[in-house]
């Protein structure tokens, strides 16, 4: 089994750049690994490259990721000199998430065209081959149906040999097939093709339906499933001592009895004791070593984070 380690999804927004880098410091204080950026248009969140490259500069050994970058906003081509630069500057401090997309929102605000998840897959599929190429190679000449590149260059070089590394995460097989096949870190979530959140996630939250996209990653990974660290990005991470008492109050919204509620993957809610024992049995039973808890939480999940990191 591979070692825990804990990443902060940035879940507010910051007024200024000094509490932004604060945020960062904290992040490493507090010891997690990797502070990530949403890439969401509606949300209030930091524009994520010029946030990740602060929080870089701020920190001295905290990693800064996008969790992720919707690939419709974004020529591979550019992204992929504009990662490679934030690499070589961080000294290779960078992970970064890719997605094909999944907000609605997102889409009809800005006026970009949303397209069906199978066609937004296969230009994310084309989107990673083209930037891969360019971190390894160099160089990329790709002609599919989504892009065309003929001589790109790849400099600069990253700073982490093979360029950093790829997450690449989803709650269907397409995506989670892509991922196998690309990904150093594969994040198995809930199925997002409704589009928003609401009852339609709900219905995909199952231990049941982790476990088989745990599989369909194992499948199409083959050999180098042993190479891919498997993240979970939590709904919720509430540290307390009347976890059952405050699922008995959320768990109907969603249709489940409290004990099905305590049994999703992506809900962490009990004592420091109660979460720790939870974190190792799912590790034993889904293979997830890297959890991603959202800004507001850090602090009360710290003692978390010391009791397990690196174990």
């Amino acid at each position: 089994m591979r070692r825990f380690r804990f990443g902060v999804q940035a879940s507010g927004p910051a007024k200024t750049g000094r509490e932004w880098q604060e945020i960062a410091r904290k992040a490493e204080s507090l010891g997690f690994s990797t502070l990530f950026v949403p890439d969401h248009l509606d949300d209030g969140q930091l524009s994520p490259i010029v946030a990740m490259t602060a929080a870089a500069t701020a920190t001295t050994a905290l990693r800064v990721g996008s969790l992720v970058f919707d690939n419709d906003y974004r020529h591979p081509v550019l992204l992929a000199r504009e990662m490679a630069t934030l690499d070589l500057i961080s000294e290779g401090r960078l992970e970064v998430g890719m997605g094909a997309g999944w907000r609605r929102t997102d889409y009809e605000q800005s006026g970009i065209q949303y397209d069906s998840p199978g066609v937004r897959i296969a230009r994310l599929s084309e989107a990673v081959g083209i930037m891969t190429s360019l971190w390894k190679d160099g160089t990329a000449t790709f002609a599919g149906q989504h892009y065309s590149v003929t001589g790109a260059v790849g400099l600069p070089k990253p700073y982490s040999q093979g360029g950093p590394p790829l997450i690449i995460g989803g709650g269907g097989r397409k995506i989670l097939d892509l991922a196998a096949r690309y990904a150093q870190i594969v994040g198995v979530n809930p199925s997002l093709s409704a589009g928003v959140i609401g009852v339609e996630v709900a219905k995909t939250v199952g231990p049941e339906q982790f476990l088989e996209r745990v599989a369909w990653v194992k499948e199409s990974a083959g050999n180098r499933f042993e190479e891919i660290e498997l993240q979970c990005l939590t709904v919720v991470a509430n540290v307390t001592d009347n976890g059952y008492s405050w699922l008995s109050e959320v768990a109907p919204a969603f249709g489940v009895t409290i004990d099905e509620a305590m049994d999703v993957p992506i809900v962490l809610v009990g004592s420091v004791n109660e979460i720790v024992e939870a974190l190792e049995l799912r590790r034993q039973r889904f293979g997830f070593s890297y959890w991603v808890i959202h800004q507001h939480e850090m602090e009360a999940f710290a003692p978390i984070v010391a009791a397990l990191n690196g174990k």
